[in-house]
This record gives structure tokens, C-alpha cells and sequence, in this order.
């Protein structure tokens, strides 16, 4: 059920992104049709959001029950009438599900638009309203209080202040005004603050501003599955080389019930910031920042006594997290991916760089999880092949819970080897859509089978160092 265009891509990310899902491997497997039917199908899908909204329960403070009820208390209010369920996750059990609404065909059109830029119109997809500096353009009447629709401008080209905007943009959904044309663009101070408050979104997904924050972090469903998959127990000392906004990071602390140490390196100061935010806001006091290049994390002599932070001794931690930076091509939704294929391919020598100090790093016996939110062979399955013919240290490990789907064929690894990786692939999904009527139709089984496939893309391999 496709309300949007296929995501657009630079040609020559398009034809690398093509080459990689239509291998000769996969191709064999599959058949020349099946794999170009593969492929339409992931372009599509990645435009649209997730079919559910996904959050984490902070158990550090809370039951999962508690705080449930709670949630379905505040979103009973956003919904009034309708009756949306709140569901635990079986694998999962910190993870509650939030089914997305839509799409909505029954929305009516306005005369009058604001248009607002690509990231902001994602994130209204995802449930969000519309804050001030996400507007680009709005109509040249618009007044506070107004009712408009809101479009997202996916290729980039409206100009900042345009009164009528006629290139390539797609309906988001309908929302009131908090302020008029003239308080957006004749504003002398930086603009913040909510613009436009959504009222009838394309998808119909709960509001987290501000919502249970000591309790709940959004947090997409694969990425929840890496802290389980690399299993930190309390007491253990665990490195997450590349942590930022620090989602895994927190994740990490509750489930090691906030006993022992986890660090946190990120190289910007202000998202180190951010974790720290974070874990403060979530009164986790086991997590310690460092603002710190992971690449420069690994000492090469002696530490001062009583040092604390980086680098670190070789074999210093029992777990080690490398959620890599990477391409991002995982992303939902995502309607137009304007990086260049230079871009796209630059990650694999840093992923491989963060890789070999996180190997170094690691006591023997201790485990590494390497993952990332992107759909290319080349920082996925490729890296697993080099990293097992670099480091004869290394075994890969099968992975607990296995909820998404095996490798990717193409890289070369064995079968057994595929499957002991985790690939959330969004070319797998068949949109369905959901409206009211549908989802008391669905069993428990059934949307939690949905929740584990329609999600963004994402990448989880997990190795034992020996």
C-alpha cells in the first residue's frame, strides 16, 4: 500500500545500491525476477515510516506494567475516542509497541500550505508536530490559528520565505498554525517552539514531547535487540565506542541493573551532552562520557595512575558495543537519500579502523557486537568477512533473540554463517496499511510478527574473541 514515491537516490547510488541487492549470488538464488521485485520493493518501502511506534521502558525505575498503563492512559488522550492497544514485546520484555495508524485517505486537502523541510516532514510521519524551524514556506495569508496541510519538500528546493511553492512535495497530513506567516519569517531571534500542532497526520502515531520522559525512550525495535544480544551482565565494565544520543547506552546501564561501569565515547561534544542528558534524565548513574575519538581509544603506553578515561590498556572490557557510524540507508521513512555514492562508500575504512581498537580493547572471552543502521553488504556482511580473516581471535556467535531475518547473500559467508547474523531488511516488508477496523482483526501473534519485519533496516553480528 504505497502512498509515497519510491525514495530517491543520486544515480550512482542507485546503481551501486542496484549492483549490491541483483549479485550474482543473490541473483542465482533467487532468479533475475524475484531479486529486481526484491529490490523495487525495498526502494518503496524505505519512504515509508515503521508500522509501529516503538519505546523502552525505563525498568530502572519502573515495572513494565506500571509504566504501560501509564502510556496507554496518555495516549487515550491524544486519541480520545479510539481504542489503540499498548503491547509487550514477547522477546523483548522491556519494548512496548504502539500500532501506527494510516495511511489516512480520508484527509482533505487545504488551500492553505506550509511547506517544511525533508528531516522535519520524516519526523511528522513518525508522530511528530511540526516545530518552527522545520518551516520553509508557508501561505501568504496564514494566520495563528489557522487549520493548513502540511507538506514535506523531499528533494530540497523550496526557498526559505517562498509564498507558493510548485515543485515535487508530498502530503503529510493537516495541522493548526501557533503562528502566523509574518511571526515565522520577520522574527529577528532564532526560532524555536512548536509551528504547526498536527492534528490529522497522514500516519497516526502518539506524541512523545515531553511524555513519561523519566520512564520511556523511543528507541526502534532493532536497535533494543543489540543490547540484548550483547548481554551485559551486572558488574561487568562495557565500552560503547560510538554512542550518541546514548539510547544503547542507557539500554545497556538498566539491563546491567545500573551495577558496574559503562563508557561512553563520542567525538562531539555536544552529543556527549546528549547521553548525558539522557542517562541523568533516566537516573542511571553507572554511565561515564567521554567526548573522545574511538579510533584514538586504545593506549600505546602507560596510563597515569587513576585515570579514568582514554585511551584504555588493551583488554580492558568484558563487552564491547561498536554501533558503527555508517550510511544510514536503513532509515525510515526516508523519501530522498541526497548523499553522494563518495559518501555511501567512505564509512568502510572508519568502521574497520573502530573496528580493529574494539578487538584490542576486548578481554579474551569477551564478547563484541557490531552493528549498524544501513543496508549495504559493504559495512554489513562484507565487514564480517574481513573481520573473521583478520582476526583469527574472533568466532562469530549465533545471536539471542533472533528476531530478524539471516545475512545477506553475496559477501561470500556460508549458510550457517548467515544465519547467526541478524539483518532487519526492509525489502522483505509488504505494506499492509492499518486503519481501526483492521487492527481488531489482528491477533497478538500477528502484529507482534509484523512489528519484528516492518522496521527500519538494521544490521546485528555478535563475536566471541578466544
Amino acid at each position: 500500500m504505497s502512498v509515497f514515491p519510491k525514495i530517491s537516490l543520486m544515480p550512482k547510488v542507485e546503481e551501486y545500491l542496484r549492483a549490491m541487492f541483483k549479485n550474482d549470488e543473490l541473483v542465482t538464488a533467487l532468479g533475475p525476477m524475484e531479486a529486481e521485485v526484491k529490490y523495487e520493493s525495498l526502494l518503496k518501502n524505505l519512504s515509508h515510516p515503521p508500522a509501529f511506534t516503538t519505546v523502552r521502558v525505563n525498568t530502572h525505575l519502573a515495572s513494565v506494567e506500571y509504566v504501560r498503563n501509564l502510556l496507554s492512559e496518555e495516549i487515550q488522550k491524544q486519541y480520545t475516542s479510539l481504542n489503540v492497544p499498548v503491547l509487550q514485546h514477547p522477546e523483548l520484555p522491556d519494548i512496548l509497541l504502539i500500532p501506527v495508524i494510516g495511511p489516512r485517505k480520508d484527509l482533505q486537502k487545504l488551500a492553505n500550505q506550509v511547506i517544511v523541510g525533508a528531516q522535519c516532514g520524516n519526523a511528522v510521519l513518525r508522530g511528530a508536530h511540526v516545530y518552527t524551524p522545520g518551516i520553509i514556506s508557508a501561505s501568504k495569508y496564514m494566520k495563528a490559528g489557522d487549520f493548513v496541510s502540511v507538506y514535506s519538500d523531499i528533494e530540497g528546493k523550496c526557498k526559505r520565505g517562498a509564498k507558493e511553492f510548485l515543485g515535487t512535495k508530498v502530503f503529510v497530513g493537516n495541522g493548526i498554525s501557533e503562528l502566523s506567516r509574518n511571526e515565522i519569517f520577520n522574527s529577528n531571534g532564532p526560532l524555536k517552539g512548536m509551528g504547526i500542532k498536527m492534528t490529522e497526520p497522514i500516519y497516526l502515531s502518539p506524541s512523545f514531547d515531553k511524555m513519561l520522559s523519566s520512564y520511556l525512550f523511543l528507541q526502534n525495535l532493532p536497535s533494543s535487540v543489540v543490547s540484548y544480544v550483547l548481554n551485559p551482565q551486572p558488574g561487568q565494565r562495557v565500552l560503547d565506542m560510538c554512542a550518541a544520543p546514548g539510547g544503547k547506552t542507557t539500554h545497556l546501564a538498566t539491563l546491567m541493573c545500573d551495577e558496574g561501569e559503562v563508557i561512553a565515547l563520542d567525538k562531539i561534544a555536544d552529543k556527549v551532552k546528549k547521553i548525558m542528558q539522557n542517562a541523568a534524565l533516566l537516573k542511571l548513574n553507572c554511565i561515564k562520557t567521554f567526548c573522545y575519538d574511538g579510533i584514538k581509544a586504545l593506549a600505546t603506553g602507560k596510563r597515569e595512575d587513576g585515570q579514568e578515561g582514554p585511551p584504555f590498556l588493551p583488554e580492558s572490557f568484558d563487552r564491547i558495543l561498536l554501533d558503527a557510524p555508517c550510511s544510514g540507508m536503513g532509515q525510515r521513512p526516508n523519501m530522498a537519500y541526497s548523499w553522494s555514492l563518495k559518501e555511501v562508500t567512505s564509512y568502510q575504512p572508519l568502521q574497520r579502523k573502530l573496528f580493529r581498537v574494539a578487538v584490542q580493547l576486548l578481554k579474551p572471552g569477551g564478547i563484541l557486537v557490531y552493528s549498524t543502521c544501513t543496508i549495504t553488504l559493504s559495512e554489513n556482511e562484507e565487514q564480517v568477512v574481513w573481520a573473521l580473516e583478520t582476526f583469527p581471535c574472533l568466532r562469530l556467535q549465533s545471536q539471542e533473540p533472533h528476531i530478524g531475518g539471516e545475512g545477506m547473500i553475496g559477501a561470500g559467508l556460508s549458510p550457517e554463517q548467515l544465519k547467526r547474523l541478524q539483518r532487519f531488511d526492509p525489502s522483505e516488508i509488504i505494506l499492509q496499511g492499518m486503519d481501526f477496523n483492521s487492527l481488531q482483526e489482528f491477533k497478538y501473534e500477528d502484529l507482534i510478527s509484523l512489528a519484528n519485519k516492518d522496521c527500519i533496516g538494521f544490521f546485528i553480528a555478535k563475536f566471541v574473541k578466544v
